[in-house]
């Protein structure tokens, strides 16, 4: 079930990131996810972690605090991470108010306490029904494709540190991989 809260919300962020940048006119609206899933792992990863707070900071208004926390303390490390390791960024906020080094802010750490509570409270039940419906057989083969897709995509940022390589662009895709 886990793993399809991942890939659910992992979509669902690769949406919301969508509508912001249209929203936003966003000079840059590339891909911030996988080389051909529309996954977007920071989100998944970061309600994985809202779900998993204690019930007691799950409940009223502490689900926004806890759960901006929670969010934000995903996306540092995430970011790090692809720094780190793969010398990329998706995201830099240093221009904006109240940012850590350019991996968080603090008006995005609201967004996603407000975000995270609206998702626990009105998304998940049905993230929980739909999931609850997923065949085991189905779960195995979405798995092996996330799996294929997950490695080429870490191959490409790797090798070419550049998140852009991550655009579907099947005449260099060969080149990167």
């Amino acid at each position: 079930m886990m793993l399809w809260y991942f890939w659910i919300y992992s979509f669902l962020g690769y949406l919301l990131e969508k509508v912001f940048a249209k929203a936003t006119h966003a000079e840059q609206q590339g891909r911030k996810c996988f080389l051909l899933l529309p996954l977007c792992p920071v989100y998944g990863l970061g309600m994985l972690a809202v779900l998993a707070l204690p019930p007691e900071a799950k409940r009223g208004l502490q689900l926004v605090v806890w759960g901006g926390l929670a969010a934000t303390a995903v996306e540092y490390v995430v970011h790090w991470l692809y720094d780190t390791a793969l010398g990329v960024r998706f995201w830099d906020y240093s221009g904006v108010f109240g940012n850590l080094r350019g991996r968080v802010c603090l008006p995005f750490a609201a967004a996603w306490g407000i975000l995270t509570a609206l998702a626990v409270w009105w998304v998940q039940p049905e993230v929980e029904r739909l999931a609850a419906r997923v065949p085991p057989q189905i779960s195995l083969l979405c798995l092996a494709v996330f799996a294929v897709d997950a490695l080429c995509s870490l191959r490409v940022l790797h090798r070419t540190g550049d998140t852009e390589a991550l655009r579907c662009d099947r005449r260099n895709m060969g080149k990167a991989l």
